[in-house]
């Protein structure tokens, strides 16, 4: 069984979208599925001004054409709405193929923080992208809600998961440090509103784990922080397990697969009260939502470890991969059928 996905989030990237699309196409390999990609690598690319070292791909349909043929796929996803996502979806419009989507990100709200774009323009492009689409898959029931207030529909759960082995309290790195630390990871970028969580006066050191457009004008304006560049595998998992909160200040992102990672490695969360933290954390005793961040770091320090790990567990990538395979369309009626979601 083979399936073909679409996307523009890949390697160099580090971000939730290509971590998910790695775990869940691992876990289809257990399940007897093969996932292939179609990604930016080997396509002609131009850098990106807003996003320093990161290029978009200049697809050519008649290169991505040969991805839908010798076999012809039994199902097709369309991850992102990119050069390559929007050129894929053009060619199976033309040859009649049915094929699924998903939104992974708030980019009306990211283009609006840079540029003077209405956000009901940006998300009727999206709304057209999708349309056509036998299914679009979301990750929460707040993006859920949000995008059928906007008019999507054909909407179906597609949840993210944990690597709870990469992930685990054990992996502590040695930081010598003044404690408590405080740590962020992603993308350091103005929708992912770092400034909130590095202006806050708290007690002990800040960790930033990434990199972005934003990185240098931080570092200069908060010299106390410590900014560790990218980091992954066992690398990341070492940080977070040292770390004794894991702040997460954006209030955009709709998921956030960086809180289940803290969460995994045994580390309380301290966020805002929006969505994504929301549908994460809830009411569980595993985090601090409070709309005062200070007061929500603070306050996560009390928390229980055992707790966030325990929490963690709950979210397996096999779950989510089966959510995945159970909402793909046939490319042709009376095509292959996918595994199916086990009941919640």
């Amino acid at each position: 069984m083979h399936v073909l996905v679409a996307t523009d989030a890949w390697h160099p990237q580090i971000n939730g979208v290509v971590r998910t699309l790695e775990a869940t196409a691992a876990s289809a390999t257990r399940l007897g599925v093969r996932i292939a990609f179609l990604t930016p690598e080997g396509l002609p690319s131009f850098a990106l001004p807003s996003y320093p070292g990161l290029r978009c791909a200049l697809p050519f349909g008649a290169r991505l054409a040969r991805h839908l043929d010798d076999p012809l796929p039994d199902a097709i996803h369309i991850a992102t709405e990119g050069p390559i996502g929007w050129t894929l979806r053009r060619l199976c419009r033309i040859r009649g193929l049915a094929f699924t989507t998903s939104f992974h990100t708030h980019f009306p709200e990211y283009v609006a923080a840079r540029l003077p774009v209405p956000l009901a323009w940006s998300y009727a492009a999206l709304r057209r992208f999708h349309a056509p689409a036998a299914a679009t898959m979301v990750a929460t029931p707040s993006l859920r809600a949000t995008l059928t207030a906007r008019g999507f529909g054909h909407l179906r759960s597609w949840s993210r998961g944990v690597d709870t082995a990469l992930f685990h309290p054990g992996a502590a790195a040695a930081l010598d440090w003044p404690r408590p630390i405080f740590l962020t990871v992603g993308r350091i970028a103005v929708e992912k509103n770092l400034e909130a969580f590095l202006r806050l006066d708290l007690p002990g050191t800040k960790l930033v784990v990434g990199e972005g457009p934003q990185e240098a004008e931080l570092r200069s304006r908060f010299p106390a922080a410590r900014f560790l560049g990218p980091r992954s595998g066992r690398d990341l998992a070492a940080l977070f397990a040292a770390a004794d909160v894991f702040v997460f200040p954006s209030r955009t992102d709709t998921f956030g697969i960086v809180q289940l990672e803290a969460l995994a490695s045994g580390v309380p969360v301290a966020a805002f009260p929006v969505p994504g933290p929301r549908d994460v954390i809830g009411d569980a005793p595993v985090g601090v939502l409070d709309h005062d961040l200070r007061r929500a770091c603070l306050a996560a320090l009390d928390l229980s470890r055992t707790a966030c790990r325990a929490y963690a567990e709950r979210f397996s990538w096999e779950s989510c991969t089966r959510q995945f395979l159970s909402n793909l369309a046939p490319t042709r009626q009376g095509g292959a059928t996918f595994p199916m979601a086990r009941p919640a």
